[in-house]
Formats: C-alpha cells, sequence, structure tokens
C-alpha cells in the first residue's frame, strides 16, 4: 500500500531512529548546497526542483538510501558511483556502510548548475 506523504518531515519519521537520522543529513547536504530547491513529496519520496525542473531525490528502505540525481548526476561522477549498486539515475548506498554525504554534496552541486544553465540557456533563447 503507498502512503500519500504530506512533507519530507513526515516521510523521515517513518523510518527507524537511525534511518531517520540518515535521511535527515541527506536532507541537510541537499538544503546546504541548494537553497533556493523547493522540497516537495514526488513519486512517493523527498524531492526536490530548482528552476522548475528535478534536482535530486532520495528514498529510506530497509537496507540502503537511494539516491536519484537523474541520469545525468550519475553520469558525471560514474567512477565515484561505480562501488555502490546502481539502476539509470538511481544509486543505492547501503546503511551497513558510512554514507558518502560528500559525494552526494558533490553531485547536488553538479545538478544546481546544470539546472542554472539550462534555465540560462532558455533565457537566451538556446
Amino acid at each position: 500500500m503507498k502512503i500519500d506523504y504530506k512533507s519530507v518531515d513526515e516521510y523521515i519519521q517513518t523510518f527507524p531512529k537511525d534511518t531517520q537520522i540518515i535521511l535527515e543529513n541527506v536532507r541537510q547536504v541537499i538544503i546546504k548546497n541548494a537553497p533556493e530547491a523547493v522540497e516537495s513529496i514526488s513519486y512517493g519520496m523527498p524531492a526536490y526542483k530548482t528552476y522548475g525542473k528535478p534536482l535530486v531525490y532520495f528514498a529510506g528502505y530497509k537496507k540502503h538510501i537511494g539516491f536519484y540525481a537523474t541520469p545525468t548526476g550519475h553520469s558525471e561522477f560514474s567512477n565515484e558511483l561505480s562501488v555502490y549498486k546502481q539502476g539509470k539515475g538511481s544509486v543505492q548506498f547501503p546503511l551497513d556502510h558510512p554514507i558518502p554525504y560528500w559525494l552526494i554534496e558533490q553531485i547536488v552541486i553538479f545538478r544546481v548548475k546544470e539546472n542554472e544553465a539550462r534555465k540560462d540557456s532558455k533565457l537566451l533563447g538556446r
């Protein structure tokens, strides 16, 4: 049964305490590096947009944190992400290993710049 979460806080509170801390840390990394991002729930998970375009998503699972930075965010960091289980546009950070917050930060910074460049090129009619 899919739950219709009203907020990211509500979403995070549904997890065990240890996982809540990790999810909140991921959230704070995103907010710190994309302070203009709009936070919402999309596809049943925390989602962030800048300039009206998807930035990143994340989700908690029993054994991992899913992180979704669209295919470009993952292809740009393919070497760094190669040690993690991946799908197209997704990566799994196991809960029994240290979460690479530094890498999440770098991906968010990259995606902010990418969305900003797309916005600027639209404004210039490119």
